[in-house]
């Protein structure tokens, strides 16, 4: 039939050819294609990828931190938290945040403020007796957070595990509690938390807009967002010196101590591809939120960004 109608088979070629095209149009459409850190891969191959980077590095997290940043992360953690300057009744959820380091911190912040409030409570009553004075200082000492509440979310089942055993250690368990979620998805309702903070985690998230929107969407009215994540280095030659240090020592620190280079390298790689401080700040306000800033620490190794929901 072919050879007695030429054009026939030239027309059944042509229409596999196009049935092909479309299938792999529709191909393309399934699998968005995203990256993972210099590599081209689709958004559920990132995500599987990610996964198992962080239950690959969860033991040695700690560590690695301390050793790629010189234990600087501690004080840029601590910045986040005195910016954020929880008082006593604050919900704080904690997305990936697996290890507790910004829940720790939230802890022990209200507990401070706590404490200070107590006693000036009790330094303007001098006309109690001292058992009253005790019985007050007990009642309120077993409330040390002041109905505060942090819920750590990570998607990683490693990290959790991580994080509570190192609240088991140090001897947290007062106002914490541990969700398994994914940052584009929140197991969460609408309008719950007063503050969501995000620690060097939104980068590794695959659809950035989506963690956003869910951040909007779990905030109450008046709620705050605040992110601390690496950026974008202004200064030439500390830009040079920091990719020489990032590519050339990172990865070997990561198979010198956690024994995994691959990790490291994809974790340095995604620094470079997160988008710079004033393009994440639009981003922000494209989400929804509003009085969008950000604060340099260490010339923009770091940033920590800031927005309100209203």
């Amino acid at each position: 039939a072919a050879g007695l109608c030429p054009c026939r088979a030239l027309l059944t070629g042509r229409s596999g050819a196009l049935r092909a095209f479309c299938g792999s149009v529709r191909g393309l459409a399934a699998a968005p294609e995203t990256h993972f850190g210099f590599q081209t891969v689709t958004e559920e191959e990132r995500r599987e990828k990610i996964y198992k980077v962080f239950e690959s590095v969860a033991k040695k997290y700690d560590v690695m931190n301390d050793s790629m940043t010189l234990g600087i992360h501690r004080v840029w953690k601590d910045i986040l938290v005195h910016k954020m300057n929880p008082s006593p009744g604050t919900l704080l959820l904690d997305v990936a945040g697996g290890t507790g380091d910004i829940a720790f911190r939230f802890i022990n912040y209200v507990r401070s403020v706590r404490k200070h409030q107590l006693q000036q409570k009790l330094k303007h009553h001098q006309n109690l007796s001292w058992q009253e004075i005790s019985e007050s200082y007990q009642e309120d000492k077993s409330k040390s957070l002041g109905d505060s509440q942090v819920v750590v979310c990570d998607i990683n089942k490693e990290m959790l595990k991580v994080g509570k055993q190192k609240a088991q250690h140090l001897g947290y368990s007062e106002g914490l509690s541990w969700v398994l979620g994914n940052a584009e998805e929140l197991p969460f309702d609408d309008d719950q938390f007063d503050v969501y903070t995000i620690a060097f985690g939104i980068r590794n998230v695959t659809r950035i807009d989506l963690a956003l929107q869910e951040a909007y969407r779990v905030l109450k009215p008046g709620g705050r967002f605040l992110c601390l994540e690496f950026s974008h280095v202004n200064n030439p030659l500390l830009s040079r010196l920091y990719d020489l240090y990032s590519f050339q020592v990172i990865p070997v620190l990561g198979e010198v101590i956690a024994g995994d280079w691959k990790s490291y390298q994809y974790l340095v790689e995604s620094i470079r591809r997160f988008p710079a401080q004033e393009e994440f700040t639009a981003m922000i306000e494209d989400a929804g939120f509003f009085k969008v800033d950000y604060q340099n620490l260490n010339w923009g190794i770091v940033a920590i960004h800031s927005g309100f929901k209203l």
